[in-house]
C-alpha cells in the first residue's frame, strides 16, 4: 500500500503537541474576501460612526465581552481533584462518554449491530476531501452503512453527516461550498488563545439542529454508534463521546452538549480557546476543559491495547475504513527560508508522520484480528493552490477531486487480512 509498506513491526514515536498547536495557523497571506471576521481596530485609530448594535453583538456579529466569556472560559472554574474527575457524569448519562485509553470503558461504546467502521482524521480545510469521497461513494451506489463512525477535529464536524448517510450528502457539500475562514475564527486573541473561535461556535449552532439530533438518536436506537474524540486537558487523556446517547436525551441541554463537544474536538490548542463542559461529581457542579481530539488521536478506532493486540477485546467488525484528510506520501517542496514558511512545512511533515504511525498501528492490529483496512488519502496528483486556510476555491477543487476519486473506484486502497483469518 502506498506510504504504508513494511507494516509488520512498528516503532511508535511521540508526535509533538507543538505541531498540533499550529496545525491550522494561517501561514500564508489571507485573501480579503475570505476573512469575514477581522480584529477590532486599534484604540488609537479614528473611531468610525456606527449605529447602535443589539446587545451581545458588535457590528460584525461578534459577541461582545459578556458573550465572549462563553468562549474564553471566564469566570474561573471551581477547583476539583482527580478523585472528583474519576466520578464525573454528564447530564446524568452513564454512557455519554468513555476514556479513550481504557479498554474496559471502550466496551461500553461498542455497537449493537455488525458492519464496517469508519474513522475520519483531522485536517482543517482538507476535510473537503473526506466530504467528497463520501459523496462519491453514494454516487457509485456502493456506500456502506457504517456500524460505527468516529471523528476528530474536522473529522468530528463531518461525522454526523457521514453517520446519517447519503440523504445528508448535500449538507456535506454545502459545508465546504459555503465555508470561509470568517465562519471559523476571528483574528483577535482571547485570554486563552491566539484567535477567537466564536464564528465556529455559531456555525455549529446553525448546523446542529434539534432535528439533526433526533435523526442521530434514531440511528443510535438501531444499535449504530457515532463517536467523537476530544482531549480532556485537566486529566491529560482522550475522551470518546457517545454522541447518539447524548442525542437520545433529546432536550436543550443535550443539544448544547452535542454542540460543545463538536466545538471542543475542533478547537486547536493555543490557536482556538478550549471549551468548558459542565459535569457533575459527588453532588457538585464542575467544569472540565476540552480541546482538539487530534492532540491524543489523529483518528480514533480503539484504545492502544486493543490495537496492539495486548488486550482482551477484539474489534467486532471485519472491515475498517479510514479517511485521512491529508497527503500521506512525502512531497518534494522547495521551502523559502522564512520563519513562518519553515515552521509551516515542518509542522505539516510532523502531522503527516503522526497519521502514518497511527495507520501503521491500525494495519498491524487488523492483520492480527482478521480485519481488512481501506484507507483514503489525498493523492499526490492533487496540486490545486491554496491562498490560505479555508480558501473556498481550494476546498471546492478538493471536494470535487474526492468525488471523482470515489466514483472511479480509486479513493480507497485496501489491505486484506493475513491468510487464515
Amino acid at each position: 500500500m502506498r506510504a504504508l509498506s513494511n507494516t509488520s513491526r512498528v516503532a511508535v514515536a511521540g508526535l509533538s503537541v507543538f505541531a498540533l498547536v499550529f496545525a491550522w495557523m494561517p501561514l500564508a497571506p489571507w485573501p480579503a474576501q475570505a476573512l469575514a471576521q477581522t480584529a477590532a481596530p486599534r484604540k488609537d485609530a479614528p473611531k468610525p460612526q456606527h449605529k447602535k448594535e443589539p446587545a451581545g453583538k458588535n457590528a460584525r456579529g461578534a459577541p461582545t465581552t459578556s458573550a465572549a466569556a462563553e468562549t474564553n472560559g471566564k469566570p474561573a472554574r471551581p477547583t476539583f481533584t482527580l478523585e472528583d474527575e474519576s466520578a464525573t457524569q454528564v447530564l446524568g448519562l452513564a454512557d455519554a462518554r468513555a476514556w479513550g485509553d481504557s479498554e474496559d470503558e471502550f466496551v461500553r461504546l461498542l455497537p449493537k449491530v455488525s458492519g464496517p467502521w469508519l474513522a475520519m482524521s483531522g485536517g482543517g480545510s482538507d476535510g473537503a476531501y473526506g466530504a467528497g469521497v463520501l459523496t462519491g461513494l453514494t454516487q457509485t451506489g456502493h456506500r456502506p452503512e457504517f456500524a460505527v463512525v468516529t471523528g476528530a477535529s474536522i473529522g468530528a464536524l463531518l461525522a454526523p453527516y457521514a453517520f446519517l448517510g447519503p440523504r445528508f450528502d448535500e449538507e456535506l457539500h454545502s459545508l465546504f461550498a459555503t465555508l470561509t475562514a470568517g465562519d471559523i475564527f476571528e483574528d483577535r486573541p482571547t485570554t486563552a488563545s491566539l484567535m477567537d473561535s466564536w464564528p465556529l461556535k455559531r456555525t455549529i449552532e446553525k448546523r446542529v439542529t434539534p432535528q439533526l439530533l433526533a435523526d442521530i438518536a434514531a440511528e443510535h436506537a438501531r444499535g449504530r454508534r457515532l463517536l467523537v474524540v476530544t482531549t480532556n486537558l485537566d486529566a491529560g487523556r482522550r475522551v470518546v463521546w457517545n454522541m447518539g446517547a447524548i442525542a437520545a436525551q433529546g432536550d436543550d441541554k443535550a443539544l448544547a452538549l452535542f454542540r460543545a463537544v463538536l466545538l471542543a474536538s475542533a478547537s486547536i490548542p493555543g490557536i482556538f480557546p478550549p471549551v468548558l463542559i459542565d459535569v457533575q461529581s459527588h453532588g457538585k457542579a464542575l467544569q472540565e476543559l476540552h480541546n482538539d481530539g487530534t492532540v491524543t488521536a489523529p483518528f480514533f478506532i480503539a484504545p492502544e491495547q486493543v490495537l496492539a493486540g495486548t488486550g482482551t477485546v477484539q474489534l467486532p467488525t471485519k472491515e475498517l475504513y479510514v479517511i485521512a484528510n491529508a497527503k500521506l506520501s512525502q512531497q518534494f517542496e522547495m521551502t523559502t527560508p522564512q520563519t513562518a514558511l519553515v515552521l509551516g512545512r515542518s509542522i505539516s511533515l510532523a502531522l503527516q508522520s503522526g497519521l502514518r504511525v497511527e495507520l501503521l498501528l491500525t494495519l498491524a492490529a487488523a492483520q492480527k484480528q482478521g480485519i481488512s483496512v481501506s484507507v483514503a488519502q489525498i493523492d499526490a496528483e492533487f496540486e490545486h493552490p491554496s491562498r490560505g486556510a479555508f480558501d473556498p476555491d481550494y476546498m471546492k477543487a478538493l471536494y470535487d477531486f474526492g468525488v471523482e476519486r470515489a466514483k472511479q473506484g480509486k479513493a480507497f486502497e485496501t489491505v486484506a487480512p493475513a491468510p487464515g483469518h
